[in-house]
Parts: C-alpha cells; sequence; structure tokens
C-alpha cells in the first residue's frame, strides 16, 4: 500500500512542478490560480511522502518520488509545454526509469 501512495505522491509532485511551469507563463488572476494549484499539489505530495515513508527506508522513498517527478516532469515538458524530446533527452530518461524500476526491487 505504501508503494502505491509514493506512486501518487510523486504524481502529484509532477502536478506541483507542472502548476509552477504554468505560473510563468502567466499572469494576474490565473497565475495565482495556478499557484493555488502548486500550494494543493505541494501539501499532497509531501503528506503522502511522509505517510509512506513510514514503512519504507527513506531513502529509497525519497529517491522514488524524485524520480517519478522527474520523470514526469520531463514528459510534461515535452507532451505539453514543447519541450524538445532528443535523443539523449530520452536514453537518460530511460536510464533514470530502470533506475527506478531497480531500486524497487532491491527494497524490502
Amino acid at each position: 500500500m505504501n508503494w502505491i501512495l509514493l506512486i501518487i505522491a510523486g504524481l502529484f509532485e509532477v502536478g506541483f512542478a507542472t502548476c509552477l511551469g504554468k505560473v510563468k507563463e502567466t499572469a494576474g488572476l490565473e497565475s495565482k490560480l495556478w499557484f493555488g494549484g502548486f500550494l494543493i499539489c505541494l501539501f499532497i505530495s509531501m503528506f503522502l511522502l511522509i505517510k509512506a515513508s513510514k514503512t519504507l527506508p527513506i531513502g529509497t522513498a525519497y529517491a522514488v518520488w524524485t524520480g517519478i517527478g522527474a520523470v514526469g516532469t520531463v514528459l510534461v515538458g515535452i507532451f505539453y509545454f514543447n519541450e524538445p524530446a532528443t535523443f539523449w533527452r530520452v536514453f537518460f530518461l530511460s536510464t533514470l526509469i530502470i533506475s527506478l524500476v531497480g531500486l524497487k526491487f532491491v527494497t524490502n
């Protein structure tokens, strides 16, 4: 169950990074609403990370949480913010995913 909470926490990390990107692109009320989304996603992500790390090793939990956030944020950047999907970006993204899966398998 804590692995599921950790995955959800990572997805909310992608959410707060995405909201932060939108805050940068917008102004006025729209910017404030995106900032509110950032705060909500940040709170939920941290809360779930704390819950998951009560039974999972903190080093593994944190690495997986940030890894999910990093991979998800890069994918959002590519598909939503039109960032380039170069060979090297995809290559290193793949190695990050392989590392996260490896950490999951070697953690009790």
